[in-house]
């Protein structure tokens, strides 16, 4: 009976070996592009502390969030711009807005 016993209790705990490192093997896949950003904004501000440190991190990943802005961004950010003109005047003011 402790044989069984023994045997069951070996079997389960290598089993959870094996799934660990099964899982291991499936975690380790390419970083997703918040994990890139933090990694390259992490070695930008290599050998800051503290306070400085975490404002350079902001200021660098709102930096990259800036450079990246949608579509829809744009154009809410021209038609706030833009207010008031009408007609002609407005979608060349668009269109200048939204190709630069």
């Amino acid at each position: 009976m402790k044989a069984i016993i023994t045997a069951l209790a070996l079997a389960v705990a290598t089993g959870g070996v094996f799934a660990q490192a099964a899982s291991a093997a499936a975690g380790a896949k390419a970083p997703t592009a918040q994990q890139s950003k933090m990694g390259d904004c992490a070695k930008d501000n290599k050998g800051k502390k503290g306070q400085e440190y975490k404002d350079g991190m902001k200021a660098c990943l709102s930096a990259q969030a800036e450079a990246k802005k949608t579509q829809k961004t744009k154009m809410a950010d021209c038609a706030k711009s833009n207010k008031g003109k009408k007609g002609q005047e407005y979608k060349d003011s668009m269109k200048a807005c939204l190709s630069a």
